[in-house]
């Protein structure tokens, strides 16, 4: 490949400078494992910390339950996590709106699956 400036074959300087970039590149992660890892390991006891907290705190003068210890208030969060967040992230499934014919279809399919009649409006509309 000719350099456009002077004319040069420059294979030799981009090859350097993309392995020049893969190093610097490969540092940045191996610094930044760390740090990541303690966040979420912080993440995890901070939040675990805040449920026992809310937990011991409401529940049991309201209902009566016995308090947790706080390797149950992280089984708390997982659980909920698995039950109500599920694995896919934030930007999956929230992030996803239906249009209106998607919800349409949704609704018709739901409609034929649970046995029920057409819609109040599909009704109105063949009157």
């Amino acid at each position: 490949m000719r350099c456009c400036i002077c004319a040069s074959d420059c294979k030799a300087f981009t090859t350097d400078l993309r392995k020049h970039e893969e190093l610097n590149m490969r540092r940045k992660w191996i610094l930044l494992a760390p740090l990541v890892i303690l966040g979420f390991l912080l993440f995890i006891a901070i939040g675990g910390e805040v449920v026992r907290q809310l937990w011991n705190w409401l529940l049991p003068p309201i209902f009566g339950w016995r308090q947790i210890t706080f390797w149950q208030a992280i089984g708390m969060l997982a659980l909920c996590r698995i039950l109500f967040g599920g694995f896919a992230g934030h930007g999956f499934s929230r992030s996803r709106h239906m249009t209106p014919e998607e919800r349409e279809r949704f609704r018709q399919r739901m409609r034929e699956r649970w046995g029920f009649g057409p819609s109040t409006s599909e009704s109105k509309g063949s009157e």
